[in-house]
């Protein structure tokens, strides 16, 4: 006899068995379904994890898994480790890899409007170069690179650039004569270094500190920042703190990543960027205010006190091409910003 038969269910047992079992597979399912999908996104940078550009794609990747609730996290590649900066920015455009953190040295070549920012003596400090980027001019920037399939979503930073070689110190512009220094991929920059009677050589990250110490360069030209973490002091003996010029940076994300966004994901992937592109400047700040004591440690001679003027006079040449290239209104409308 089976037991039901001896004492047979209440009518409510009967109503509630199917409930109980759509509950328990409810139950099952969820627990072998994953909670939600991830996306793990390539970031790239051209320094090592835990410099300027690294700080500041840490604290962007970071608040970025806390803003969605760990849908989107980053996979850090530093030290070129997926190429230079223009293959990074390229493999952006084309959605083969997902995000870069990347000065504007190569950006020109895919959004020459943001050329304009590479002019030789165009920002008198960092105040002046921030409060541009971050007001309207660096935003219709962005807007600009949003047009060319290369999403911006803040401005984060590389630093005052300086001249570094092996062979003497540089005070003057004429002190530079002569010199094959390494460049970006740069026609704004190379056009500015002529002027001052060096012969810019441009040349893919990667390949700078292995040039430098095989002397098929004398020198090269870059922010404390970068001095300090690629180490520069073991094959540069002179460092003039030229501040020849601001250098930018910009987070850019692939466009393939930015197209799936919600406006909610939008808003807290650009306010992600932000809290990094504040971090990385404050990275900068920091190293401006103690790397030359440890650059002078490390062996480097220090010329601190440059004729910046002599500089100055020897650009403004080039200015003329300059205005007739971005036009002489957007350079003096940057030049004016307080």
């Amino acid at each position: 006899m089976h037991p039901y038969d001896r004492h047979p269910p209440s009518a409510l047992t009967r109503r509630l068995r199917p409930v109980a079992a759509l509950a328990c597979a409810w139950a099952v399912g969820a627990w072998l379904a994953p909670a939600q999908a991830q996306t793990v996104m390539k970031i790239g940078y051209s320094t090592a994890k835990d410099s300027h550009y690294g700080v500041g794609s840490t604290v962007f990747c970071d608040e970025v898994a806390k803003g969605t609730g760990g849908r989107y996290s980053c996979q850090h590649f530093p030290n070129a480790a997926l190429g230079g900066e223009r293959e990074m920015i390229e493999a952006v455009q084309l959605g083969t890899q997902d995000l870069v953190n990347s000065s504007t040295g190569p950006l020109g070549n895919f959004v020459p409007e943001v050329k304009v920012v590479d002019i030789p003596f165009l920002f008198r400090d960092y105040d002046h170069a921030r409060h541009t980027l971050d007001g309207p001019i660096g935003q219709d920037l962005l807007k600009k690179m949003h047009a060319k399939g290369l999403p911006g979503l803040a401005w984060t930073e590389n630093g005052f650039r300086h001249m570094t070689n092996s062979k003497r110190p540089i005070v003057k512009a004429t002190d530079a004569a002569g010199l094959k220094l390494r460049t970006m991929e740069n026609k704004v920059h190379m056009e500015g270094y002529k002027t001052f009677g060096l012969l810019p050589t441009p040349m893919a990250w990667p390949e700078v500190f292995t040039a430098l110490q095989q002397g098929t360069v004398d020198g090269q030209e870059n922010p404390i920042p970068v001095i300090l973490s690629a180490k520069f002091a073991q094959v540069q003996k002179h460092l003039s703190l030229t501040g020849h010029v601001y250098s930018p940076a910009v987070l850019i994300v692939s466009p393939a990543i930015w197209s799936k966004l919600s406006d909610a994901d939008k808003k807290v992937f650009t306010e992600a960027a932000q809290k990094g592109a504040a971090a990385q400047r404050r990275k900068v700040n920091d190293d401006e205010a103690n790397g030359i004591a440890q650059l002078k440690k490390d062996g480097m001679q220090v010329v601190e006190k440059v004729d910046g003027d002599s500089f100055r006079k020897a650009v403004a040449p080039a200015f003329a091409n300059f205005a007739k290239e971005f036009g002489a209104d957007r350079i003096a409308a940057i030049q004016a910003v307080r």
